[in-house]
C-alpha cells in the first residue's frame, strides 16, 4: 500500500496545473513537466491534486509520480536550493553571467557553464548557493561542483555541502625506518 501516493498535494496560490499526457505545473518561479505513467491518474479537486492508481502493481509508480509532482509544485512556488562551502587556502569561486569560475589549487582555473533555470550566488568567495525550480537539476549542479574537489579526509580541504559532517583521518606518524 502506497502511503505517499495517497496523500493529496496542496496547490499554493499562483500555481496552475494542466493535466494531459504529462502534468504541467506553472508558477512564479517557472514551468515544469512531470511525466504521467500509465496506470496513474491525476485529478484536480479544489486547490489539491489527487493521484490514483488503476491496479496494485502500479503502487511504486504511484508513489514516485506523487513525489515528482509534489517537488514540481514546491519548485515553481518556493524553489529549491543547495549550499556549498569551499574550504582551503586560496580556494575560491567567482560567477560572471552564466559561468562559474573555480580556483581550487589546480594549475588552472575551472569554468563551469550553468544550465538554464539554475542560479548561483557566491558570498565571500567561499560560500555558494545553488537555486532553481527543478529539484533534480539543482542537486545535480551542486554535486558536479562538489566533484571538482571533493572534501579531503586528511586535510579537510575541498568543496562540501554546508553542514556536511566529515570524518577527519589521522595522517602518518613521524616514525620512519625500523
Amino acid at each position: 500500500m502506497s502511503r505517499i501516493g495517497n496523500k493529496p498535494i496542496a496547490l499554493p496560490k499562483g500555481v496552475k496545473v494542466q493535466i494531459g499526457e504529462q502534468l504541467i505545473v506553472e508558477g512564479p518561479k517557472g514551468k515544469l513537466a512531470v511525466p504521467l505513467p500509465e496506470g496513474v491518474q491525476v485529478r484536480q479537486a479544489d486547490s489539491e491534486l489527487v493521484l490514483n492508481r488503476s491496479a496494485e502493481n502500479y503502487a511504486a509508480l504511484h508513489g514516485l509520480t506523487r513525489a515528482l509532482a509534489a517537488n514540481a509544485v514546491q519548485g515553481v512556488s518556493a524553489g529549491f536550493s543547495r549550499e556549498l562551502d569551499i574550504v582551503g587556502i586560496g580556494y575560491r569561486a567567482d560567477v560572471k553571467g552564466r559561468i562559474v569560475t573555480f580556483s581550487l589549487g589546480y594549475s588552472h582555473p575551472i569554468e563551469m557553464l550553468l544550465p538554464d533555470g539554475i542560479d548561483v550566488k557566491i558570498e565571500k568567495q567561499t560560500h555558494i548557493v545553488v537555486s532553481g525550480a527543478d529539484r533534480q537539476k539543482v542537486g545535480q549542479v551542486a554535486a558536479n561542483m562538489r566533484a571538482l574537489r571533493p572534501p579531503d579526509p586528511y586535510k579537510n580541504k575541498g568543496i562540501r555541502y554546508t553542514g556536511e559532517a566529515l570524518r577527519k583521518k589521522v595522517g602518518k606518524t613521524g616514525a620512519g625506518g625500523k
